[in-house]
Formats: structure tokens, sequence, C-alpha cells
């Protein structure tokens, strides 16, 4: 208390910690929550690199991919869709008894599947990014979420999505992954009102936003 009385009468008062997401707890989460989370994603390995991490995350939490993260880099090429497209047989077993991944058969081959259709995308629109973004019109949506029970698990937006990934070949994309993935890359910005990224994120979409007409589907 002496401490506290103090630091007042230096005109210093404690550092208090900001208010977050709920979700954001622990150390790896804060940092990505802060520094990651929500913020626009225009890098088309970037892109490839949340495609790949939230397929794996399907049943797990987030966390444990996190902890993952710098394993999957090491192992998938840094995420280079060309190199994780031409994969063999032989890579993707010893995929399998790499301990620093999530030794799931189905979500490491979908990984080369999902490079391959992202070659394909590229190939089409000049980017991935100038394809996913037209999901939203080429501007983030910016959401007035107040508790996290407001916070949905897809939108129409993620449908749609995921229904056009899955016609390109892409696998584990499933309207909550691709909802996720929405959130992860700031197509939306999912922060609390409460939360101290969201006006940061809010001001950040209008300065990059993107015009770009919708995408039929």
């Amino acid at each position: 208390m002496a401490d506290l009385k103090s630091k007042v009468l230096n005109n210093k008062l404690p550092d208090r910690e900001p208010t977050r997401c709920g979700w954001a707890t622990g150390d790896l989460m804060v940092r990505y929550h802060d520094e990651e989370w929500g913020v626009p994603l225009h890098d088309d390995r970037a892109l490839f690199e949340f495609l790949c991490l939230e397929g794996a995350q399907a049943g797990l939490s987030w966390e444990t991919v996190l902890r993952k993260r710098a394993n999957y880099r090491a192992a998938f090429a840094g995420f280079n869709p060309v190199e994780v497209s031409a994969f063999k047989p032989r890579k993707l077993k010893a995929l399998l008894k790499d301990p620093g991944l999530i030794r799931n058969r189905l979500k490491i081959e979908s990984a080369v599947r999902n490079a391959q259709a992202f070659l394909g995308v590229q190939a089409e629109f000049g980017s991935f990014d100038a394809y996913i973004w037209r999901f939203v019109a080429g501007s983030p949506i910016v959401n007035l979420r107040r508790t996290m029970k407001d916070v949905p698990a897809q939108t129409p937006e993620s449908d749609a999505m995921s229904k056009d990934l899955r016609k390109r070949g892409f696998s584990f994309v499933g309207s909550t992954i691709c909802y996720a993935f929405m959130q992860a890359v700031g197509m939306v910005n999912d922060h609390l009102v409460t939360c101290f990224r969201y006006e940061e994120l809010k001001s950040l979409a209008v300065k990059q936003a993107r015009r770009a007409p919708a995408l039929n589907v």
C-alpha cells in the first residue's frame, strides 16, 4: 500500500493490462491476440500458412497449433505453396513421424492438396489474395461484438468461401474453419468492442480498405 501511495505522489500509477478479448490468456495467446489476430493480411505465403494451420487446428485448441507453429514452418518449407505442392509420399511419411507436428494423416495430406489448389487459384486470379478478399468485397468487415457469445462460428460469407474452396479442390475448409481463417487474417474484425485492439484495427481497416467486386458464388 505504501508503495502504491509513493507512485501516486510521484505521479506514477502502476501499469495496467489493457482490456482484451476473453480468449487471450497466457503469454503465447496474448502475443498472438495483440500482434496478429485480425490484422488484414494480403501476402500469399502468409495466407497459405493460416489456411494450413486452421485446417490443422480442427478439433484442437489454437494454442496447441501456435506451440507447433515453428515446427510447421520448418517442416512445410516456410509454407511455400510451390514446394509443398511437390511433396512426395516419402516426405509425407516423414512428416507423420515428426513429433513437432499434429500427426494426422488426413490433415497432412490435405496441406499438399491445398497447396496444389492454391497454385491453381493464383494462376486464375493473379494471387490468392485477390481471390480470397472478394468474399468480403475487398474490405474488412468490422463487427460489433460485445461478448464472446456474440461471435458466431460461421457466417454467410464463410459458407460461400467454404463452398467455393471445396469446388476448387481444397479440403479441411468447412465453414467454421473458413470463419476462423477470416478472423485470423483480418477479413473480419471480431475483437470485442471493449478490447483495445478493436479501435486500432477498425482504423486500420479504413486505411487499408481495398475495393473489389464481390465474388459470384
